[in-house]
């Protein structure tokens, strides 16, 4: 029985985990992020792994930070096969990729040597990238730089946006880390080194990147949009106001005005001019202080002031 200490954070590790468990693999911890205060009232709220990992009477190790913690003690007393992780969410201390005999292997959701880094998900939409995918890869020190075990590639439609993506990325993961795993067990498959020349990065996003820059055009500006979506959701402003924009469609209509205008205004519908003479229709919205709600919900309500001509931004 190959004995396993899964590392993983958020929603897109669950089921990667929950099929190791079905797959009879013996998983002897499981390491997740510290509980965190989430929502307007701070409520101090488990990880979906942690949730996953309870449920099926697993331990669970969250460290702070795993470096030289009394946890990552713990998982060299195990003495694992393999360290398994999928978004867990710290940089791991070579000393820990070191402990397991088989290696220390990612569930990464990208197609590496593409996206490196934290968020890969979101840069894949944001660049207007028509397919992305999962890689299983060997963890070594220099981050996603490993050899490649597998990978598989999946679509990227104009409907996705990183919320759709996750949870299609988590089964593709889940699939392939299941179909993968018995071969690097038996050593019949060995590491594919990656070509450095190729590699691209996602790191984090920053507050800077959230906000919509309308001299890109209506097409780019969507991309951003739903490659925020639902989090940590793109911005732009109106006296001052924020607006965050949770949906937006490219319009086929073109317009002679200069980026940021609003260029027709109805009780239904708010259109914005965007770079190289597109436009863009807004489909939902938060202004600051308010509900998440439909163009034509603010439009006939706080937005009931806002004109053609105006600019947004």
């Amino acid at each position: 029985m190959t004995k396993i200490v899964f590392m993983g954070t958020p929603a897109f590790s669950v089921p990667i985990l929950e099929s190791l468990i079905e797959a009879g693999y013996d998983v002897a911890a499981v390491v997740t992020q510290p509980d965190r205060p989430v929502g307007r009232k701070k409520i101090i709220t488990p990880t979906p792994v942690k949730e996953a990992a309870l449920k099926h009477n697993l331990l669970v190790l969250q460290p702070e930070k795993i470096s030289g913690s009394p946890e990552m003690e713990k998982i060299k007393e195990l003495a694992p096969d393999l360290l398994i992780t999928a978004a867990f969410g710290q940089f791991l201390p070579e000393k820990l990729l070191q402990v397991p005999k088989l290696g220390a292997i990612n569930v990464h959701a990208s197609l590496l040597p593409k996206y490196r880094g934290g968020a890969p998900v979101h840069y894949a939409i944001m660049e207007g990238e028509a397919e992305t995918g999962v890689t299983i890869m060997e963890m070594i020190k220099k981050m996603d730089a490993g050899g490649i075990f597998s990978q598989r590639k999946i679509a990227i439609t104009k409907q996705d946006d990183v919320g759709t993506m996750f949870e299609k990325l988590s089964q593709v993961g889940k699939e392939l880390l299941l179909e993968t795993l018995p071969k690097i067990i038996s050593g019949e498959l060995k590491p594919t080194p990656q070509n450095e020349e190729e590699a691209t990065f996602s790191p984090n996003i920053s507050r800077e990147q959230e906000a919509i820059d309308w001299r890109k055009t209506a097409e780019a500006v969507d991309n951003q949009v739903r490659g925020m979506h639902p989090w940590p959701v793109a911005f732009t402003t109106y006296e001052g106001t924020r607006w965050k924009i949770f949906h937006a469609t490219p319009l086929e209509e073109t317009t002679t005005a200069a980026p940021g205008t609003i260029v027709s205004r109805t009780k239904k519908a708010l259109h914005i001019a965007c770079g190289e003479g597109t436009v863009l229709a807004i489909n939902e919205l938060q202004p600051a202080g308010k509900a998440k709600q439909s163009i034509q919900a603010f439009l006939n309500g706080s937005g009931q002031a806002i004109a053609e001509g105006q600019q947004v931004g």
